[in-house]
């Protein structure tokens, strides 16, 4: 979380600094129902995601203390991104939020919802709870 002190803030806009950015609750979701990845692993299972942007949002939720980056000193270099238990415990905040965003676009008529759970990748199967 950068720019402002986080007690200056609203527990409720903290915890979106923390998981609301653009795809931090996927990352957060895949990250903790498959365990450590690798960064092709997460750009598999994230395909609508920019690979910079992937990165980007990594170090973010790095510094934050939610996923942690371990490199392993092998040839070829290998470094895998795991959820922390700081970043597990956002994790039900995460499962209420795809709830609600499932209940939600089911609720929409076709013409008002171009973003389907058919459409999105985010909304596949291994996104269940």
């Amino acid at each position: 979380m950068k720019s402002q002190n986080p007690r200056e803030l609203s527990p409720v806009e903290v915890c979106f600094r923390l998981v609301g950015g653009k795809y931090k609750g996927a990352i957060l979701w895949y990250l903790a129902k498959k365990g450590p990845l690798r960064f092709s692993e997460l750009v598999k299972s994230l395909p609508q995601v920019n690979p910079k942007m992937l990165t980007q949002q990594l170090r973010a939720m790095e510094l934050d203390g939610v996923v942690s980056r371990t490199v392993y000193p092998e040839v070829p270099l290998r470094v895998e991104y795991a959820i922390t238990p700081f970043g597990a415990s956002l994790f039900p905040v995460i499962q209420a939020a795809h709830q609600w965003g499932l209940n939600y676009v089911r609720g929409l008529p076709e013409e008002q919802a171009p973003h389907t759970p058919k459409s999105r990748p985010c909304y596949q199967e291994d996104w269940q709870p």
